[in-house]
């Protein structure tokens, strides 16, 4: 019988590189979150399946240092070629993904060498010859430009001070990163600067304290200064290094510039450096040149980049270190005004600090099961396209919403056929459709009751669309009976303190459910519980788009988020990237049927069609994180479920074998969470997830948990009826926890336990059908082969 994967490993691999000198110490096995899903029979969240784990090898100089990851061994069933796994390791390896220089492909036994730093492949070779720890340092020293005896290495070297428990594969990789680039800027003599470019959600703040932390113990920091922006960052950001350094670390305020901590916490409004026009006193007042050996620039993306390098030419002998979650390459897709000053942020911070030593963005969490998956729905109004006659909108009798005097032809000439765009969408019927549509959305998915941002042109807009969708939502509530929660939907804006709101957001289940808000919302504030983000404003700066889209993507497990959705009015999600239009479905004619019958609104006297752009998903392809259709993912899921299991037999077979399960799910596009992604959208939260990658790779007519269950009795008839009727009762019951479960609920521990199963005779009925570990995967068999 061949062997599996996982028999591969453990019965092949192991024991070959164990001979080779690589003991368990110096084995990481890398293991990402995986998918998280909603249990159907209790609704609360869990992990379904376990996600992608690789095989990291690493150097340890000494018994009580950190070890050092060198090479990813990519593992393949022993029946493939030895090359099979090997492009997969390259694409992780070229997304710098484990920060490795040399990437191994086998299949137990041979093996082929990938290394990065000359971009060669060997041959196949025996694993009996597979390198030993100290070629590998010999050949990473080489590769990296220094040695781990040196002085400059010293903190790769020092542990994490609370252990490895607590960090992420990549958040190692992007502190190794740094700390390599500054190692070998210690022996060559360069500037000491490294930027890191990672997705909101992502952890730059944990990655910050693990490095000054790791270069303190190292004894080589005086004085940190972390740079941040808004007063509640800093908050987040003092927890976070008091925690490491205790009362080490404190923060800066106007009235305390604070000398005696070793690691000062400040912002850019604090420090005198937030724009063009501040003058940067209290820095040069309180904190001489050359008086930090470390700075950390968080959000060094933002616009002032002129103003606040200050900070960085004041200290020209610190260690620098850039964190943005603005990818390297924008998509200017448009020369305007934002998106040219974007450009020249990106091409300051890379004259800086250079080209990002590290970099994951959105998509790389979303399959690795650490951001929330994304949907993308776009909309468009109709009377964009069509427009309105002055006749039409004078028989309404218009009138100013400030003054409450008429409108006369003139002034309304000037909005409708004069202004901006943006301006154009903050006109009533607009607001009033775009709010209806988005409503009818948020009914369709969940309910009206669902945390949500709207970004909005200005304060104004602001308060008409929170008037709106208030005035929607009591609607609805009379309609239903109940009694509606309040606030419902809020302002957030600057103009009425709107940062006061932002715990009310993020705390309050029963309250403060939409924010509408222009750009309070858009950069660092911490909302897991964000379930939808909405552009009703253009958004012309890439860099904006991308901190505006961040609010959503954090998982927040104590209400079960699993994905969030951007619902784009503007087309603000063409800042994505000029290669993710191709992706995305062009609008629908206005009176082209959607799904079946257009949606018509009637506002204020006007048949307002609100057409559905299409649903894009966000989903790594080709090495970049882009939007593609709904369609193209489910054909991206189908072709990789195809590969791993050719026949639907095939796929049955692993199915059942909840190791063999485990493995075909992680080689899925992020990993199980792509099918729970589909069952989500596609609201098929009846079927087990057997069903609906089912219907996706082999055309399986999919079929409810119920279903499955009922079947299983008639189908199966004649052989339970042969059995003793304690046991056939007992088996019954067992199958009836599908129906509730689905396939995690047959194989929980606990599952002969649960009183149906009990009461029909429990595990004593089961054993005279055999061992009842075989019993329960017989009767997964029969459950699935119908």
């Amino acid at each position: 019988m061949a062997l599996s994967e996982a028999d591969t490993r453990a019965k092949l691999i192991d024991p070959a590189i164990h001979a080779r000198g690589w003991t368990e110490d110096l084995i990481k096995r890398e293991e990402t979150a995986g998918a998280i899903d909603i249990d159907p029979a209790s609704g609360r969240p869990r992990r379904q399946t376990k996600g992608r784990v690789d095989y990291t090898l690493r150097i340890k100089v000494y018994p009580d240092t950190q070890a050092v990851a060198v090479a990813l061994i990519e593992a393949k069933a022993a029946h493939l070629p030895p090359d099979h796994g090997l492009e997969q390791a390259k694409l992780y390896a070229a997304c710098k993904r484990l920060n490795v220089p040399f990437v191994y492909a086998t299949n137990g036994h041979l093996f082929v060498e990938f290394d990065r730093t000359t971009c060669m492949t060997t041959k196949a070779r025996p694993l009996a010859e597979f390198p030993t720890p100290s070629d590998l340092r010999a050949r990473y020293e080489a590769s990296v430009g220094f040695s781990l005896d040196d002085e400059a290495a010293r903190p790769l070297l020092a542990p994490y001070a609370r252990g490895e428990a607590t960090r992420r594969y990549y958040q190692d990789a992007a502190i190794r990163a740094v700390l390599e680039k500054l190692a070998r800027c210690g022996n060559t003599g360069e500037p000491r600067r490294a930027l890191l470019s990672l997705a909101t959600g992502a952890g730059k703040t944990f990655i910050a304290v693990n490095l000054l932390r790791r270069i303190a113990d190292a004894g080589q920091l005086r004085r940190a200064l972390f740079v941040c922006d808004r007063d509640e960052l800093r908050s987040q950001g003092l927890g976070a290094f008091q925690n490491a350094f205790g009362n080490d670390a404190a923060e800066v305020s106007s009235a305390n510039p604070q000398k005696n901590a070793r690691v000062l916490i400040a912002t850019y409004q604090t420090l005198d450096v937030d724009t063009d026009d501040d003058d940067a006193n209290f820095l040069r007042a309180n904190y001489p040149e050359d008086y930090f050996s470390h700075i950390v620039i968080d959000e060094c993306h933002r616009s002032a980049w002129g103003k606040w390098s200050e900070v960085l030419t004041r200290n020209p002998n610190a260690v620098q270190i850039g964190l943005t979650a603005t990818p390297r390459q924008l998509a200017i897709t448009e020369q305007t005004r934002e998106a040219l000053a974007d450009a020249r942020v990106n091409a300051d911070n890379l004259q800086h600090f250079g080209e990002p030593v590290y970099e994951y963005d959105m998509s790389q969490g979303i399959e690795d099961g650490y951001l929330a998956a994304c949907e993308i729905v776009k909309g468009t109004v109709n009377l964009d396209e069509t427009g309105i006659s002055i006749g039409d909108i004078l028989q309404r009798h218009p009138t100013n919403a400030i003054t409450g005097q008429p409108v006369t032809r003139e002034e309304l000439q000037e909005l409708y056929e004069r202004t901006q765009f943006e301006d154009r969408i903050m006109l009533p019927d607009r607001v009033l459709a775009m709010c209806a549509d988005l409503f009818h959305h948020l009914l369709d998915t969940g309910g009206p009751e669902q945390k949500t941002i709207i970004f909005c042109v200005r304060d104004s807009h602001s308060d008409a669309v929170a008037i709106q969708m208030n005035n929607l939502y009591a609607e609805w509530c009379r309609g239903e009976g109940q009694k509606p929660l309040s606030p419902y939907a809020f302002k957030c804006t600057a103009s009425v303190g709107g940062s006061q709101f932002v715990a009310d957001l993020r705390g309050g289940s029963r309250h403060h459910l939409i924010a509408t808000t222009v750009d309070l919302l858009s950069t660092g504030v911490d909302v897991p519980c964000v379930r939808n983000i909405v552009f009703f404003k253009y958004v012309r700066s890439p860099i904006s788009f991308y901190q505006m889209v961040g609010r959503g993507t954090r998982l927040d497990p104590a209400s079960g988020k699993l994905m969030f959705r951007v619902y784009d009015y503007t087309d603000a999600t063409r800042l994505f990237g000029e290669e993710f239009r191709a992706a995305q479905r062009e609008p629908r004619e206005p009176g082209e049927p959607k799904d079946g019958e257009p949606v018509i609104i009637q506002v204020e006297g006007f048949d307002v069609l609100v057409s559905d752009a299409g649903r894009l998903v966000l989903t790594q392809k080709d090495g970049r994180a882009m939007p593609v259709t709904l369609e193209e993912y489910k054909e991206i899921i189908a072709a990789r479920l195809v590969e791993e299991a050719p026949t639907l037999d095939t796929f049955r077979q692993r199915w059942v074998t909840p190791v063999e399960r485990r493995d075909l799910l992680t080689h899925l596009p992020e990993g199980g969470a792509s099918a729970s992604l589909i069952r989500a959208i596609e609201e098929m939260g009846d079927y087990d997830l057997y069903d609906v990658l089912g219907e996706l790779g082999y055309g399986m007519a999919p079929r409810t948990r119920e279903e499955r269950a009922g079947a299983f009795h008639y189908k199966h008839r004649a052989w339970l009826e042969g059995l003793p009727l304690e046991t056939r009762a007992a088996l019954e019951a067992l199958v009836g926890q599908f129906a509730v479960g689905g396939t995690d609920g047959l194989e929980n521990p606990q599952v002969f336990d649960v009183p149906a199963v009990r009461r029909a005779g429990g595990l004593a009925a089961l054993r005279r059908l055999g061992n009842p570990a075989d019993v329960l995967t017989q009767a997964k068999e029969r459950v699935f082969a119908l």
